[in-house]
Order: C-alpha cells, then sequence, then structure tokens
C-alpha cells in the first residue's frame, strides 16, 4: 500500500455555530418581530376609538338657528384628518349658531355648517301653489322655481320660464283638503338676494308659479 496516500490529513467537519446576539441577521429579525407586534397594537387601538360628533336630528338650513336640541351625538369613528371637518360634541356649540347650508337628516355635521346670521345670503320666500306640491319636496330639499305667464290679450301666453335653480325648502305647507279644493299649499324656498328681484316679480304677477324637486334631494 501506498504510505503517500495513508498519510493524508483526516478531513474535519464543520460545525454549526449559534448565532449570537451580535449576530446581524438576528438583530434584523428581532426588529422585524418588535416592529409588526407595535403596528399590530397601534391598528387595534385606532379601531377602538371613537369621537364624539353631531348629527343632524332633522335636515338644517341655511339660516336657521341650531340649539343642541337641534342635534344628536354619535360615536364614530374617522382618521386625524377627517376630525376637523366636522362638529365635535366635546365642544360647546357657537354662540347664536345659525345654519349656513343645508345639513340632511341624520347627516354627520360639518365644521363649516354653521355661522352667524350675517353669513346667510337667502330670503325665505313663500311661493303659493294651486296644486299639492310632490312628496319629494321636504324641508332640506332643492328645487327648480319656475313661472307660468297668464294669458296675454290675444289669448295665448307665454312660455314658461326658469327663475331659479336648487333652491333649499325651507317650510312645507300641505293644509288638509277641504269641500274638493286645494288651496293653501306653499313652499317657503330660501332665494340668494341677487335672485329675490326676479322671483317677488313674478310673485305680483298674473300667473302660476311651480317648484320642481331636484331629483335625489328629497324624498
Amino acid at each position: 500500500m501506498d504510505s503517500a496516500v495513508l498519510d493524508l490529513p483526516a478531513p474535519v467537519a464543520a460545525r454549526l455555530r449559534r448565532p449570537g446576539w451580535r449576530d446581524p441577521r438576528l438583530l434584523v429579525g428581532v426588529a422585524m418581530v418588535a416592529a409588526s407586534v407595535a403596528l399590530g397594537s397601534w391598528v387595534v387601538r385606532s379601531a377602538q376609538t371613537t369621537v364624539p360628533v353631531y348629527v343632524a336630528r332633522e335636515a338644517l338650513v341655511p339660516g336657521q338657528r341650531v340649539a343642541a336640541d337641534d342635534l344628536v351625538v354619535a360615536d364614530v369613528q374617522l382618521a386625524d384628518g377627517e376630525l376637523e371637518h366636522y362638529l365635535r360634541a366635546d365642544e360647546p356649540l357657537p354662540d347664536d349658531a345659525v345654519a349656513v347650508r343645508v345639513v340632511g337628516q341624520d347627516e354627520l355635521v360639518p365644521a363649516t355648517a354653521l355661522g352667524s346670521a350675517a353669513d346667510v345670503d337667502v330670503r325665505a320666500v313663500a311661493i303659493p301653489l294651486e296644486r299639492a306640491p310632490s312628496r319629494d319636496v321636504t324641508v332640506g330639499a332643492l328645487v327648480d322655481v319656475w313661472f307660468s305667464p297668464a294669458a296675454g290679450a290675444d289669448g295665448e301666453p307665454d312660455e314658461p320660464r326658469q327663475l331659479a335653480t336648487s333652491l333649499p325648502v325651507a317650510e312645507v305647507s300641505r293644509p288638509q283638503r277641504s269641500l274638493g279644493g286645494s288651496g293653501g299649499n306653499a313652499v317657503h324656498v330660501l332665494v340668494p338676494q341677487g335672485q329675490l328681484p326676479d322671483v317677488l316679480a313674478a310673485l305680483a304677477s298674473d300667473g302660476v308659479l311651480d317648484v320642481v324637486p331636484v331629483p335625489g334631494t328629497g324624498g
């Protein structure tokens, strides 16, 4: 037997070493686990955090004074960036608060929906109707106002014309019919001051006024 073969050194088996605390891979793993636990805890806390905000008990319309009785409190979950957009119920209502825009029934009240009487640029005008208004004409709904002039000397009436668009409804009067009549119906609409002359002139003229509900705004 060749002695050169017998004299070869025996191979040394490699041994696995346990990772120490200074091993970068172990440190990265620990950091990832800690971050996942912290993130999960934050998500759970955020999901359980609610904020009290005001909700309109009934529809609010511009010019209406708003008190606590007109509102209800609801605890809702809002992102940090959304908190400033709504009227918080854990803060006092502004003194002499007035609605400056329409807020639907059961809607969260935006912080910008309340102001002072000086911020309101509309005036309530009663539109008498010959027929009962549509059931879609409700407080807070939007309506268009049309005027149909009476017939002229030639017996031919002028074409109906639109006086105003998307006016908020402040009040609806639907008296009970008696003896087959239908008089007394009226819809109080909020007219911007710049459109008051046209609406008031139509009310003083011979003709018929109608309110047409804007789809999807009432009912």
